[in-house]
């Protein structure tokens, strides 16, 4: 089992191989996972390659639905879990996966899968959604500006996350490993909804120094349209 994993993480590397180019519309690939969750490392190891692509915005939502195995993982949360099971729902399942990515809002890779995430993430970029978005950090404050082609129920989110976080894992499937987590979430909040009939323009209180990610979304859990990331 540990070999097949290996494989499937030199596999995301010689598919991406440094060969990332910048977009005006990055792809967002979520992973939810879980510091109890055995099967995780490998995903989690994915995410410092998806990091430094130009073309992808990779976040980390930790779960706390593992915490009751004897590790309570610090960076786990109910609101992140209940946008896993959100994506669930919209997608027709009763059932969450760790680790589990969900690219674009829409196609999920359960495991780490490098090719299978490889192809996703290809494929979404392809797509355009006809919404853009702008945002521009003037001291403490967010400034973001949005335009739609069409009228449509959209949420404009924002979201805080930590570069890299390393936690001594002392209990639980992973007791005694020390994992390093890259874009881990440390908060997700909905600013506003927007049906995009009009240009959209909207100022955010920005607290501390922890880069900020916009995020435009289709109502309920739905695909992601436009990202932008602010360092």
């Amino acid at each position: 089992m540990r070999n097949v994993v290996a494989g499937a993480v030199l596999g995301l590397a010689s598919v991406f191989g440094g060969s990332a180019v910048a977009q005006d519309n990055p792809v967002v690939v979520e992973l939810f996972t879980s510091q109890g969750c055995s099967s995780c490392p490998p995903a989690d190891a994915m995410m410092q390659e998806l990091a430094a692509r130009d073309d992808v915005i990779a976040l980390a939502f930790h779960v706390d639905y593992w915490d009751y195995i004897g590790w309570r993982d610090i960076f786990g949360s109910p609101q992140n879990t209940e946008r896993q099971h959100a994506y669930a729902r919209a997608a027709g399942s009763r059932t969450v996966y760790t680790p589990q990515f969900v690219i674009g809002g829409v196609d999920h890779v359960i495991g780490a899968r490098g090719m299978e995430l490889a192809d996703a993430i290809n494929s979404r970029a392809q797509l355009s959604s006809g919404v853009s978005v702008t945002a521009q950090l003037n001291g403490t404050v967010m400034q973001i500006a949005a335009e739609a082609g069409s009228s449509q129920p959209m949420t404009v989110q924002l979201i805080r996350y930590s570069h890299s976080e390393t936690v001594d894992i002392e209990r639980g499937e992973n007791a005694g490993a020390s994992i390093t987590y890259v874009n881990t979430v440390m908060a997700w909040d909905v600013l506003t909804e927007w049906d995009g009939a009009e240009p959209l323009s909207l100022s955010a209180e920005i607290d501390g120094e922890l880069p900020s990610v916009v995020i435009i979304q289709e109502l309920g859990a739905g695909p992601i349209l436009a990202a932008a990331e602010v360092n």
